[in-house]
């Protein structure tokens, strides 16, 4: 019986306003007779008092209803429960003092320390006399332009001296290379990741219920170890290479993938340049202070016949490198909700990357050791060939290749 009338109103419920649902609802319990109300309600989840309510207009009220209201209206003007807003004539003034109060941080506000979920707001105005549920608080929340919104990072923090100086500088170096024909690439390394069957952030489309199986606990798997992607984006052709590592990103690894970038892409599209300039962070495995990423540009040049040339943001602006924003953000968007179990799904995420823009990426797997703790002596650092800068030379700075290289 209830399974009946439940299939009929699911067909029914989208074609019809809130009236004629409840006087449908009327008219099946009628129908049924002994326990019809009950039952209805059951299956449509329309309340008992609503049936009997619209069961008394269909029996009494019906034709003078039907005279009374106006053509396009299901209710007399008027009609309708009244928003609770307008009855308590205090509760919106209360709920703006909450919530202005734990934004300004006032010490004495109750739910300063505490989640400023409706269920707590609710709790709180029910304290100072308000008859108010969670689900009004939602509501009213949403009248008065509130929204669920999560933290952004864009506070940077102190600002370096020269930051806007050095940005400039980027952009002229970068304008230079590219009106010469001499290529220019953004590198920096993305965030590790497990493989295995572990949670990816984000979400993907799978049939209703089913799910993924991914571990309960984020614990490395000995057997398949971590991929550490470092990339290097051409910044005039919109491509780009992926090195995934298995070992260490160290300056070495770094190194080794730009010059892998440019056997594998570079030479072929660049024949003839005599230079290269790369725009990189302050820090890691390319930083300013890392000997063994010069020793590594030194090898790299002596090797490739270049001048490197390199210009580092300053700390704190890591983000407004070129390759964050337009490659890695779309590696992580191809692989979200999607567990990164082994080297070949990696690998094939990675490269499969397209965007409306034309990006396009090529990665393959490196697994050369990188060991940690290796050290660049002194002398060593004395036969690196390199040229500071007039502006900044220890973030802007080029590689020269010795005569001999």
């Amino acid at each position: 019986m209830v399974a009946t009338v439940e299939d009929k109103f699911d067909t029914l419920a989208p074609m019809m306003n809130e009236k004629l649902r409840r006087r449908w609802a009327a008219c099946e319990a009628l129908a049924l007779g002994r326990g019809g109300v009950s039952a209805v309600s059951l299956a449509t989840g329309i309340s008992r008092t609503t049936i009997h309510r619209a069961i008394h207009e269909v029996q009494h009220d019906l034709p003078e209803l039907a005279q009374e209201l106006a053509p396009g209206r299901i209710r007399q003007p008027g009609g309708g429960r009244r928003s609770l807003a307008i009855a308590d004539d205090t509760l919106l003034n209360d709920l703006q003092a909450l919530l202005e109060a734990t934004t300004r941080g006032d010490p004495m506000c109750p739910l300063l320390w505490t989640c400023k979920s409706t269920r707590k707001l609710a709790e709180e105005l029910r304290r100072e006399g308000h008859a108010v549920s969670h689900m009004t608080v939602a509501r009213l929340l949403s009248d008065l332009e509130y929204s669920l919104q999560a933290n952004r990072k864009t506070l940077e923090g102190t600002t370096v001296p020269d930051r806007d100086a050095q940005f400039r500088h980027i952009g002229e170096r970068v304008t230079a290379f590219q009106r010469q024909g001499q290529p220019v690439i953004s590198v920096d390394t993305k965030k590790r990741e497990l493989m295995g069957e572990f949670k990816g952030p984000g979400r993907e489309w799978r049939p209703k219920g089913s799910p993924v199986p991914t571990r309960v606990y984020d614990f490395r798997d000995p057997d398949r170890g971590v991929a550490i992607p470092y990339g290097v984006y051409d910044l005039r052709r919109n491509e780009g290479w992926v090195s995934v590592g298995l070992d260490h990103d160290t300056a070495q690894f770094a190194t080794a993938t730009i010059e892998r970038w440019w056997r594998k892409m570079g030479r072929r599209v660049y024949d003839g340049a005599t230079r290269l300039l790369i725009t990189a962070d302050g820090g890691g495995s390319n930083g300013t202070r890392n000997r063994l990423w010069k020793w590594g540009l030194q090898q790299l040049a002596d090797r490739l016949g270049l001048e490197i040339s390199v210009c580092h943001f300053p700390p704190g602006t890591s983000k407004w490198n070129k390759i964050e924003h337009r490659m890695f953000c779309h590696i992580t968007e191809n692989w979200r909700g999607r567990p990164l179990v082994s080297r070949a799904v990696v690998v094939n995420l990675i490269g499969n990357v397209h965007t409306t823009r034309g990006l396009r990426i090529k990665t393959d797997i490196d697994d050369q050791a990188y060991p940690l703790g290796v050290q660049v002596t002194d002398e060593q650092l004395s036969q690196i060939n390199l040229k500071k800068s007039s502006f900044h030379g220890d973030w802007n700075y080029t590689i020269l290749p010795k005569p001999n290289g």
